[in-house]
């Protein structure tokens, strides 16, 4: 299709407030593009969410960031420096790990940002071999992410056969590291003889709302992720937000809060205008629609921008979730910052989302105690005393569904009862709780029947699946956790600024 250059004389709208349009608003504005924020809710953050209970304010979405070079590269080529703006502090410790099994004794493993710690760690835990494997891990992560980072996180979406001669003209043997014909659960069985490690690592494949025992063994590139910085926002992730909304706004672009996108219109040249609910028609020289690709497949933002994610909305959903906030005392487990309470049965866990398409019988629980460091030495909250908690567990993403057969009443149950018996005590009725299940995320995210992270990555097919920054459609651009290069906060954050580039190469 011919690409029409775009309208100078007509902002481009960015549909969606979340990480990725703002860090396109922010970019656009910042290389002096007329741009208008088009987003439904009150504030910015979209699923990088901030909420309130009671007098608490929490980070209900993400809580850590990761390769914060993604920001530190956009701020600096603006003249900023990120951590002015954004000041944050690097964890110690990754997380606190235990499992619901009977012997809770030397059942506990934290892993640290130092992976020699860690090998030490895992050694005294698992035993000293497995340390060894742990460090053989590590090496083979770094060189599937080193295979991948330019060849496809950063680069406009790429093909397999296009991936494959990129990697293999530059550096042949990184073709073996990506590993995409090969579960990750296969390859940690390769790694790892205990189970509990397995099912340590095999949690990577949720960070992409995905099964371990589906998703490529690609996904081992996390744990090198994880091993270049793992970083506390001061002000918390929603600081992120407010930084970048208030730095395109100093560069004039314009924020309508409260205001939601109907249709996006398009005529015969391509896109020209966005329509409110209510009525009220924005002109635009483009649009970047940082919504759920599943949402313009279904028509939801008019039916002539269904053709800008064709099938996106027929591919498998990643997870969705179900999270309690509360400001409560907690007594026995000694928490850290990051803390998870693994399932005793993680094939059945998986088994249930998937198939069953239930709430797990076992879940696997992450808590977030928001008001502790990522440090073994920060003491903890005095005895009594109430603490910000963040609970989350994996559900299916059948939000909109008649059928769904979600009880987050009896998950409640569950995951306090397992975590009782993990031994950590929360009084859960000490104050008011919030709690989000998959209907709200659905409400929240049209389209995306609660899934937090697009469509599951599952096979070697499903990144390739990913819509791409440029649509079929003329001056319509798509952002966010839906397209390539996938989910989480720096690669939406990169989406934003591959929309960019095919927009100013346009102009």
């Amino acid at each position: 299709m011919t690409r029409l250059p775009i309208s100078h004389s007509r902002p481009v709208l960015v549909l969606g407030a979340g990480v990725a349009g703002l860090v396109a608003a922010f970019e656009l504005a910042a290389r002096g593009v007329p741009t208008v924020v088009v987003e439904a809710a009150d504030r910015p953050g979209g699923k990088m969410r901030r909420a309130e209970v009671g007098a608490q304010s929490f980070d209900a979405g993400p809580t850590v960031l990761t390769m914060r070079w993604v920001f530190e590269q956009l701020f600096a080529e603006a003249g900023l420096n990120f951590s002015d703006h954004v000041p944050t502090r690097a964890a110690a410790i990754l997380a606190r790990h235990t499992w619901d099994r009977p012997e809770p004794a030397g059942n506990c493993l934290d892993l640290h940002a130092d992976a020699a710690r860690s090998a030490e760690a895992i050694g005294q835990f698992a035993g000293a071999a497995e340390g060894r494997c742990f460090l053989r891990f590590c090496a083979e992560a770094r060189s599937a992410y080193r295979a991948l980072e330019h060849s496809f996180i950063r680069a406009q979406r790429p093909s397999m056969p296009g991936l494959v001669r990129r990697i293999g003209a530059r550096q042949p043997a990184d073709l073996l590291a990506i590993r995409p014909f090969e579960t990750l659960w296969h390859a940690l069985g390769r790694h790892f003889r205990d189970a509990r490690l397995q099912q340590l690592f095999g949690r990577y494949a949720t960070y992409c709302g995905s099964s371990p025992f589906d998703a490529p063994a690609t996904l081992m590139l996390v744990a090198h992720v994880e091993q270049e910085g793992v970083w506390l926002v001061d002000s918390g992730m929603f600081g992120i937000a407010n930084a970048l909304e208030r730095l395109a706004r100093e560069r004039g672009a314009q924020f309508r809060y409260g205001a939601r996108a109907e249709r996006i219109v398009i005529d015969a040249k391509g896109v020209c205008g966005v329509e409110l609910a209510g009525g009220e028609r924005l002109p635009a020289g483009a649009v970047v629609a940082n919504a759920d690709a599943a949402a313009l497949a279904q028509g939801l933002l008019g039916e002539a921008a269904m053709a800008a994610a064709p099938g996106a909305h027929r591919h498998a959903r990643s997870l969705s979730a179900i999270t309690w906030l509360l400001h409560a005392p907690v007594t026995g487990f000694p928490l850290l910052r990051h803390n998870v309470f693994f399932s005793p049965d993680y094939r059945a866990e998986f088994a249930d989302l998937f198939r069953a398409r239930t709430v797990p019988v076992h879940p696997t629980i992450y808590v977030c105690a928001q008001d502790r460091g990522a440090d073994a030495h920060v003491a903890a909250a005095a005895p009594g005393n109430p603490e910000r908690l963040f609970f989350l567990i994996n559900a299916p993403a059948d939000g909109d569904r008649a059928d769904s057969r979600i009880d987050a009443d009896q998950a409640e149950v569950r995951v306090f009862d397992a975590l009782q018996r993990m031994g950590l005590q929360v009084d859960r009725h000490a104050a008011p709780m919030q709690r989000t299940t998959p209907m709200h995320f659905a409400q929240s995210y049209p389209g995306s029947g609660g899934a937090l992270y697009g469509s599951a990555s599952h096979g070697w097919r499903a990144s390739f699946q990913r819509p791409g920054a440029a649509s079929k459609v003329p001056g319509l651009f798509l952002a966010g956790g839906s397209v390539h290069p996938g989910p989480g906060v720096p690669m939406a954050a990169l989406s934003g600024r591959l929309a960019v580039q095919r927009i100013l190469a346009q102009r």
